[in-house]
């Protein structure tokens, strides 16, 4: 999840900011589609030449940030991360990285050139820590500056690393939430799908697919931009071209038996739920009218974690909390094929929880022969 609310400087001050950076535009905005950035490793380290089965991981890493209280999400007041401590976090996912092996992941929350994270490439440094190969990048929200707490600079988005050469990149554009005033929209989030073409050894087309749905919209633009996820996997599947897919959806699961977080996940000076609350929820903890949203895709496509599976032991899948203190307590973050994983791969790591407010899911998926 990410970003609940940004607050704007004065208009003033804004319009200040947009004199000096006339030249080029303050924030990016986005063609439908667009070439994704392509990275290699300083050091390729040389792949397997034959393959019956991969290792899929998702994992949103909350750009360097570990469990910082971070003011955008976790209720807290930081903003601004020193490299060092960049650095620490980094290296404790490049550890689980490495302990895992996965030989394609799929990143959201990357940073590759903000100010909150020490403008630190956390892409290339990934790459260069670890033993994959080959990156793709999709920017999610990129702007000169965020007149908003400091926060200046930002690049941050979704990413996909390889072991094996990523032949086409190409970022998907999603609609902006509908929920927000003309200058917030501005500033905010512009999510993205990144699809990604791999060289996968005896497989003549394969892709893995990346998204990062909106987390706080408080109407349907998180249900439209999860079809039109699925609308390109579709395309995929009617092509006969196998993926893996996945990415933090910010969606539970249709059978999840708890769906309204706002009272475990709001601030000691916000209250929901009164006659006199409004809101009457938290953006971001309120999933009641949302359950049937990720039906489709559990309908058409294969998870790496059944839903049965779920069901019988949903803890023991959970991966997100906003609390910077607590346990995870649900679960945002999938892998789907239109293939199959190897039943009974699939792992949530728990272990995570110091590097992320995120756990990293993943699953063996058998290469059709």
């Amino acid at each position: 999840m990410m970003v609940a609310k940004i607050t704007f400087c004065r208009l003033s001050a804004l319009l200040s900011i947009l004199a000096v950076l006339s030249c080029d535009p303050i924030v990016t905005q986005f063609d439908d589609t667009e070439d994704g950035q392509l990275y290699t490793a300083k050091r390729l380290q040389p792949p397997p030449a034959a393959v019956e089965t991969i290792g899929v991981m998702t994992w949103n890493i909350r750009f360097g940030a570990g469990r910082t209280k971070w003011f955008g999400d976790s209720n807290g007041t930081r903003v601004i991360l020193p490299a060092d401590e960049v650095y620490y976090h980094l290296e404790g996912i490049a550890a689980l990285l490495k302990a895992a092996e996965p030989d394609i992941l799929l990143l959201q929350e990357v940073d590759i050139q903000s100010k909150r994270s020490a403008y630190i490439d956390q892409v290339q440094w990934l790459l260069d820590h670890t033993h994959l190969n080959y990156g793709a990048y999709a920017s999610v929200w990129k702007a000169q500056v965020i007149p908003s707490d400091g926060l200046g600079r930002m690049d941050m988005g979704i990413a996909v690393l390889s072991r094996w050469p990523i032949t086409n990149a190409e970022r998907i554009k999603l609609p902006l939430r509908g929920d927000q005033d003309g200058l917030t929209k501005y500033f905010y989030l512009r999510r993205s799908i990144l699809k990604t073409r791999i060289a996968l050894p005896g497989l003549q087309e394969f892709y893995a697919v990346n998204v990062h749905t909106a987390a706080f919209s408080t109407d349907d633009t998180k249900k439209i931009q999860l079809d039109i996820f699925k609308d390109e996997l579709d395309k995929l599947e009617s092509r006969g071209i196998p993926f893996v897919a996945g990415g933090d959806l910010n969606s539970l699961p249709v059978n999840a038996t708890k769906t309204d977080y706002c009272l475990s996940d709001k601030a000691d000076d916000e209250s929901f739920h009164g006659p006199n609350d409004d809101p009457q929820h938290k953006e971001g903890s309120y999933f009641t009218p949302e359950i049937t949203w990720m039906q489709a895709l559990y309908d058409t496509y294969s998870p790496a974690v059944l839903l049965n599976d779920y069901g019988a032991n949903e803890s023991h899948y959970f991966t997100h909390t906003p609390l910077w203190d607590s346990p995870y307590d649900r679960k945002l973050d999938y892998l789907f094929t239109n293939r199959a994983w190897l039943a009974g791969s699939d792992s949530t790591y728990h272990v995570a929880a110091p590097w992320s407010d995120h756990a990293p899911v993943s699953a063996l998926w058998e290469v059709p022969k």
